[in-house]
């Protein structure tokens, strides 16, 4: 089923003679597989295509998009065990990872259809026409959003299937009326290939436009920038480093029209276990964070890299309690022998620093690939003077910040950059004890928890998986739920319009019977005039 060729709409085409080959890091060695790196002439090709499919798939309905999404959704699961596979071999996931992640990709699709067929989503506003107010007549004006045209999505090392090829950017933009190219992840380019012929299949079955996706392959620093340097391309979604992301962010930036990234990048997500709840309950907290630290090897954009609070015998004890717990744990293997060099050389880093300490690490055999999980500890002042210190070591690493008081506790949240998460771990009257703790923290990231563990992202509309900068490159949107469609459209209003060259989300008449703002007021009916 791999051919190692790239989908430029419905075509496979490997004209180049740049070839790689993906990694099984269980196996440590390569998988057997050949791709085939798409050139510039595929490149261009794709991104012309993309921008022809828009011309008509912009004007498909939520119905029929939604069929399209509902399609693509069928088409991966009549990929069967073939694909489970295939992600196996090129991840290191076990199977349970696998099909945990392939039902979230799965759940993504059915509820952007589900949005999508409710139609409500284009926030269509109205202000109908007074024309005998004074001093001057009130013109008809109608406004919805629009889909911004071709996007571009960088699949993500972590997520093969939820942040990749059918995974919530592209889910997104299909649903917005944009089609879409995604440059497939050099680490998974075989499962990249699989899912992209059941995005093919569906856009045949369901009628889409020769072109609405395209799946190529190649290197980030040629084949990425090429195409988020693409006049035609209007959009990129990008999941991975804070050095990528930021490069992709500047090369769009620099364009004659300058296009958005919307970049999940990097985040250390702080934990900060406030006294009672140290005091009282230190063994459940331990417990849960040495198996939120070593979830997926921890590979998560969510992992808890830096737990943070009050120095004394309550933290002394949970340190314990942590590094009992985490070293019973067997090493998870993680993506790459290239990631895992990176993790390896991240914490030596760190333990290099002043004031470091090793609190735990896991002392047994480990084979190669696996990361070995490491806590390390440090005391707020030292933190404070240490900028490297706040930065993430991708993998199964935190770090136990010991604070002198509350001032400092706060004075380290202030100092940290923008995150996805921020948890308060506190009995239930806590919090209200400390408001200007939780009041800092809320300006440092995009989702506040309390009494849970990072690790875990709910998709559904009230999520918010984004941060300030650079947790993400804008942090008025998500990268998670519904309303990731407000990455790729845009608003557009009509003044006084011919009511049936009107878009149907905007008639009078409501032909698609969706919630609307008539005149400040939220309703469904009939617009009479």
């Amino acid at each position: 089923m791999i051919t190692g060729k790239n989908y430029i709409g419905s075509q496979l085409k490997a004209s180049g003679t740049k070839t790689v080959k993906t990694f099984n890091p269980v196996l440590n060695k390569e998988n057997p597989w050949v791709f085939t790196e798409a050139t510039p002439e595929e490149i261009d090709e794709a991104v012309v295509l993309a921008n022809q499919a828009f011309v008509s798939y912009k004007k498909c309905s939520g119905l029929e998009k939604a069929k399209f999404l509902t399609a693509i959704a069928d088409e991966i699961l009549a990929l069967g065990d073939d694909l489970l596979v295939q992600y196996c071999s090129e991840s290191g996931f076990a199977r349970g990872r696998a099909e945990g992640e392939r039902g979230r990709m799965i759940g993504q699709l059915h509820s952007f259809a589900a949005m999508l067929t409710e139609g409500s989503w284009v926030q269509a506003t109205i202000d109908t026409a007074i024309t005998d107010r004074l001093p001057a007549p009130k013109e008809d004006l109608r406004k919805m959003l629009v889909p911004l045209g071709p996007i571009v999505v960088f699949g993500s090392s972590n997520f093969p299937f939820a942040f990749s090829t059918a995974g919530g950017d592209t889910a997104s933009a299909l649903a917005s009326g944009c089609p879409v190219i995604v440059k497939s992840h050099s680490m998974h380019i075989g499962t990249g290939e699989m899912v992209a012929s059941a995005i093919i299949k569906a856009a045949q079955k369901t009628n889409m436009p020769e072109g609405v996706f395209s799946n190529l392959i190649g290197g980030g620093k040629t084949l990425g920038a090429s195409l988020v340097k693409h006049p035609l391309v209007k959009g990129v979604g990008f999941t991975g480093s804070i050095s990528g992301g930021r490069a992709l962010f500047d090369l769009a930036a620099q364009r004659p029209e300058p296009i958005p990234v919307f970049a999940e990048m990097g985040s250390v997500n702080p934990v900060i276990l406030l006294p009672e709840a140290l005091k009282n309950n230190s063994q459940k907290w331990a417990t849960a964070y040495a198996g939120s630290i070593t979830l997926g090897a921890g590979q998560f954009c969510t992992n808890p890299g830096l737990l943070i609070a009050l120095e004394g015998n309550d933290l002394n004890k949970f340190a314990e309690q942590l590094t009992e717990a985490i070293e019973k744990i067997e090493p998870g293997c993680m993506l790459h022998p290239s990631i895992h060099a990176d993790f390896e050389s991240g914490i030596k880093t760190m333990e290099e620093q002043n004031g470091v300490s090793k609190v735990a690490h896991f002392k047994g055999d480990v084979l190669p690939n696996h990361g070995a999980q490491t806590i390390l500890r440090v005391k707020g002042e030292d933190f404070l003077k240490n900028e490297l210190l706040r930065h993430e070591v991708f993998g199964p690493f935190s770090i136990i910040i010991e604070c002198n008081n509350i001032a400092q506790l706060i004075q380290i949240v202030a100092k940290l950059e923008g995150q996805l998460t921020g948890t308060i771990i506190g009995e239930e009257n806590e919090p209200e004890q400390h408001t200007d703790v939780i009041a800092a923290l809320q300006n440092r990231v995009g989702r506040l928890i309390f009494n849970g563990v990072p690790t875990g992202v709910e998709v559904c509309a009230s999520m918010i998986h984004g941060g300030p900068y650079p947790a993400s490159s804008d942090s008025r949107f998500t990268a998670v739920g519904t309303h990731a469609v407000y990455r790729w459209v845009r608003p557009l209003s009509f003044q006084n319009w011919p009511d049936d060259l009107l878009p149907a989300e905007l008639q009078n008449e409501n032909p698609l019977q969706i919630v609307r703002t008539v005149n400040n007021e939220l309703i469904k009916e009939t617009i009479s005039i």
